[in-house]
């Protein structure tokens, strides 16, 4: 166990790590793996280029502290920092902002903890770009473009998986970081739970009037919440959720026929809005692997979990799955553990599969309180939210909570 030296099985291996999905969660894997000593290779289906497209298409995220301190000793931060837009503070109302008869349920404010910003809102095009040139400056990392794979293998040796041009590469561990529909789970025979919502999420960047002064508003609404998120400038973030057959509808429509159903949803407290970018929509679900890990396998990100983005936890969820993974892997190396034994994954499944769970039921049950407009539900859920809002100590664990703050907390992401 104290002996550091590799086995001999594992000479002659392509790399410590095979990542099938170059998105952001294989792409920060790969950079914390090597941060550990280990080697990645990180296999995606798109052309590099696609994914290191330069201009705003209004995709955004909102990164809790602990996903920042994480981008900060993966050494990304600093290219980062000054792209992102800090939020000083979170508004939750059981209604339109501006409408008199609306309760503002909680004002969490970023003071009331030592830490600093809650979170950063941050574009996807500066996070996606600042991964992929980091993995092409690391030796540790063979990031291959337009590949697929099509078959993986696993023995007491190692793994194996074949990409759709024949070509074979073995590794000691595979990480599936390919999404909801991950190939590599569905492969290894791990099934999945969960339910569709029969919502769609419409998402979109908008130009407004008025400075936001860095608060994110999450408003609920009887057809489902509407997230305002603060970007750089005089610019958001939306995340509108609607029941699919309305929100199909909307999207059809033009941008300004769009704007029109938006505003009175929005209202005016940041004056006149523009769209800024491109818009999406997609359908919203709960999706739960039934195992985060298999023999020398194991899911990270969608793959792992989908839940509602009504608390904005996605991208956050799974960089927290990331630094756990990285955390085990580097503790199990140092101790000169096999990194894919089936003792070290049983500690990364243990550790995240709770909190997702947990996650997962806190969104689901949410969505299912606030996505609807009875008057004794509404009643409810206000003298809940004002309790919070009384309480300080309350309160501090919810905006701890919000930035990522909770818990046993990865190496990554302590600070």
């Amino acid at each position: 166990m104290d002996n550091p030296a590799p086995a001999p099985i594992c000479r002659g291996m392509d790399s410590d790590l095979l990542i099938t999905g170059g998105g952001l969660n294989g792409a920060t894997l790969a950079l914390a793996a090597a941060r550990a000593g280990l080697t990645s290779t990180v296999i995606d289906a798109l052309p590099r280029d696609t994914r290191a497209t330069p201009g705003f298409d209004g995709r955004s995220y909102a990164l809790a502290l602990g996903s920042v301190r994480m981008l900060q000793a993966l050494g990304l931060w600093e290219t980062l920092g000054p792209e992102a837009q800090p939020m000083h503070g979170i508004r939750v109302s059981d209604g339109r902002v501006g409408d008199a008869s609306v309760f503002l349920g909680l004002d969490f404010q970023s003071a009331e903890i030592e830490e600093g910003p809650m979170g950063h809102m941050l574009e996807d095009r500066f996070l996606r770009r600042a991964t992929l040139d980091a993995m092409d400056a690391d030796a540790r990392i063979t990031p291959l473009s337009e590949a697929r794979v099509t078959a993986q293998e696993t023995d007491a040796r190692g793994v194996q998986v074949t990409l759709q041009d024949g070509r074979r590469l073995s590794g000691r561990l595979l990480i599936g970081a390919d999404g909801r529909q991950s190939g590599t789970a569905t492969r290894a025979g791990i099934r999945r739970t969960g339910w569709t919502y029969r919502q769609r999420a419409l998402v979109c960047a908008i130009a407004h009037e008025k400075p936001h002064g860095g608060i994110a508003h999450q408003l609920f609404l009887p057809s489902g919440p509407l997230a305002i998120l603060p970007l750089p400038g005089n610019r958001s973030s939306i995340v509108w959720t609607e029941a699919d057959a309305q929100a199909r509808a909307i999207d059809a429509l033009g941008d300004e026929d769009y704007l029109t159903v938006l505003r009175p949803r929005f209202g005016d407290f940041l004056g006149e809005i523009a769209l800024a970018g491109k818009r999406y929509t997609y359908p919203l679900g709960l999706s739960l692997a039934n195992a985060f890990v298999a023999p020398r396998l194991a899911l990270v990100g969608d793959a792992a979990h989908g839940v509602h983005p009504i608390a904005g936890q996605g991208l956050n969820a799974g960089l927290r799955d990331v630094a756990a993974l990285a955390h085990v892997l580097d503790h199990a190396r140092r101790r000169g553990e096999d990194i894919a034994s089936a003792p070290v994954l049983a500690r990364y499944q243990q550790w995240r599969r709770f909190d997702t769970a947990t996650l997962a039921t806190a969104t689901d049950t949410f969505n299912r309180l606030f996505s609807n407009d009875n008057a004794l539900l509404r009643l409810g859920r206000d003298l809940g939210m004002a309790a919070v809002n009384a309480v300080p100590g309350l309160r501090r664990a919810f905006i701890r909570e919000a930035a990522g703050l909770s818990g046993d907390l990865p190496d990554l992401m302590r600070g």
